[in-house]
């Protein structure tokens, strides 16, 4: 199910050579029994048209809106004395509905102020003009402490009750500013013709509406209605969010998941997920800010893409609340279902690396070393996305002197898989190198020397821009900071940085250690290094018997250890 400017193009390019072609629109185009079209007179009727077939037909191949939610709506129930109550079900019976507001706590601290400010009944009772006529009903609680007009015993009429309705409608659309004045002007009017109740009624009101306004996420100072759509994706996955501005404040924010079933541009799934905002929400205002240009156009619609300014920083709030739609659907998918999150991270990864296989043996490699002293080298191994401990290796560089990370890279690069290749163990799917493109290159040159260079995919990771290095490209690859593939990429880098740090400290306290013995005359480093085994520090060297000594290094070197250190001592 598609639309298109071009039916004939459209169509036609489905049944092209099947090579160019992607595996599900293969499949898909294999299924094919049919075909029907509809025409309509602009872009957008195309577009809303396919969106509410798609919602009727459940087409195995279109973009899937993933909507488990129930989201709560405000309604104001088509009746005699309307009530406004929250609901999560949508009914068609001509009443209003508000929403849907993705934070239930909104939509009751919404209620809460309709309830404070404004005079409505509550009950189920049925109004009929008869019934009140006739004085079936009694005035309730709610009545005599004055949070309901009581139109059960016509003590309002039905236009004052409906000019009250109206007001709320505009509350929820988002004129607050507008009845803040209002209350203002009526608070000032009162007080000059000495109504003082009536002007402390207003000035209460007033103030519950400022409350409630300075508790809503402020855009600007000015009355600005505008719309915010913006969108992520993870694969096939895109997570979206709208937000609906009016009167200088975010009066709805709205995210969901869209599934696209069949390769589709980013462009169409935004347009999609417009359409599907305005079927849920109703016309859109005449300024809609977009991450970028959707590819159908919306009758009175100006789309407009901000580089910098007020409106850059909304569609930058507008991008984590999808960002954040996305996090919650992934820790819930990690608790609820690890396996296939695991295969979900994995296949991220694969495809955003361009890897021709399944990523999941992965190897990374960083040096350590302080001024060209003590240098040393880690390599941490992931399996199935998750630390393989037992794996870990600790490298001491042999070859390199100084400061040289370029070539310390290479050392244990050739090293690693030299042996691996001996022993007859397999390579990994990926190896991750901590560093710009000279470390990569380096460790390229040792994989090439080995001749495996073409059996396994190397990347870089520098550290500064989070950038993915690539021998075959010029440009670094940006990941999406929130992508699955990213986080696992520095998981492993800092893994990796961390057992590096922690056995080249070691190494370096140990090394200031036996320098520490080898200063007394006659004690070589390996003396040293048999005492500092033995005994796990000096201060235990210094106060351990001759005996003690002698029995670890024998008479001659114990003698010379322990007065050395009674004499100092003394």
């Amino acid at each position: 199910m598609g639309k298109a400017k071009d039916l004939h193009r459209r169509v036609s390019q489905y049944f092209r050579s099947p090579e160019g072609l992607n595996t599900k629109t293969r499949v898909m185009v294999s299924k094919i029994a049919d075909m029907m079209h509809t025409v309509v007179a602009t872009e957008e009727d195309a577009l809303l048209l396919e969106n509410n077939l798609i919602k009727q037909l459940q087409p195995r191949y279109n973009i899937l809106l993933k909507d488990s939610k129930t989201y709560p709506w405000i309604c104001i129930k088509k009746e005699p004395f309307p009530r406004v109550v929250i609901t999560r079900t949508l009914n068609r019976d001509g009443s209003k509905y508000f929403g849907p507001y993705s934070s239930v706590q909104h939509a009751h601290a919404l209620m809460d102020l309709i309830g404070q400010v404004y005079r409505l009944r509550t009950c189920k009772l049925r109004l009929t003009p008869e019934s009140i006529e006739k004085g079936k009903f009694k005035k309730c609680l709610n009545a005599h402490i004055g949070k309901c007009g009581a139109p059960c015993i016509a003590a309002v009429s039905q236009e004052e009750y409906d000019a009250q309705i109206a007001k709320v409608e505009s509350l929820l659309k988002g004129g607050v500013r507008e009845q803040i004045r209002e209350n203002r002007d009526k608070m000032m009017e009162a007080a000059a013709e000495l109504r003082f109740e009536d002007a402390h009624m207003y000035k209460e009101r007033m103030q519950m509406l400022e409350k409630h306004y300075a508790s809503s996420p402020i855009v600007n100072s000015t009355d600005t209605d505008t719309d915010i759509f913006s969108l992520i994706s993870e694969g096939q996955e895109y997570f979206c969010n709208f937000m609906r501005i009016r009167g200088g404040c975010i009066i709805q924010s709205f995210s969901t998941e869209l599934e696209a079933r069949i390769e589709e541009e980013r462009e169409t799934v935004l347009a999609t997920f417009i359409a599907e905002m305005i079927v849920k929400f109703g016309e859109l205002s005449k300024e809609v800010v977009v991450p970028f240009i959707p590819d159908n156009q919306f009758e009175n619609v100006n789309f407009t893409v901000p580089q910098r300014g007020g409106k850059a920083a909304l569609l930058e709030l507008s991008r984590r609340n999808a960002a954040a739609c996305k996090a919650e659907k992934y820790k819930h998918e990690e608790k609820v279902n690890p396996d296939a999150y695991k295969e979900m991270v994995l296949e991220s990864l694969q495809r955003d690396l361009g890897m021709k296989v399944l990523p999941r043996h992965i190897e990374c490699f960083d040096n350590s070393n302080t001024q060209g002293t003590n240098p040393v080298a880690a390599c941490v191994v992931f399996r199935d996305g998750k630390p393989s401990k037992k794996e870990y290796r600790h490298f001491n560089i042999k070859t390199v002197v100084g400061a040289n990370d370029y070539a310390s890279m290479k050392e244990i690069v050739n090293r690693r898989y030299s042996r691996l290749l001996s022993e007859g163990e397999p390579l990994p799917d990926l190896i991750v190198i901590d560093g710009g493109k000279g470390q990569l290159h380096f460790a390229i040159d040792a994989l090439q020397e080995l001749g495996i260079a073409d059996q396994v995919h190397i990347v870089g990771l520098a550290e500064r821009l989070e950038e993915v290095v690539r021998a075959d490209d010029p440009y670094p690859l940006f990941l999406d900071k929130n992508s699955s593939s990213l986080k696992v990429l520095m998981h492993i880098r800092d893994e990796a940085h961390r057992f590096g740090i922690t056995f080249h400290r070691s190494k370096r306290g140990k090394a200031m250690l036996t320098t520490s013995l080898t200063a007394i005359k006659g004690i070589g480093e390996a003396t040293a290094e048999k005492l500092l085994a033995h005994f796990k520090g000096i201060t235990k060297i210094k106060n351990a018997t001759f005996a003690e000594l002698a029995e670890v290094v024998g008479p001659r070197a114990a003698k010379l250890v322990y007065n050395h250190y009674n004499q100092t001592e003394g």
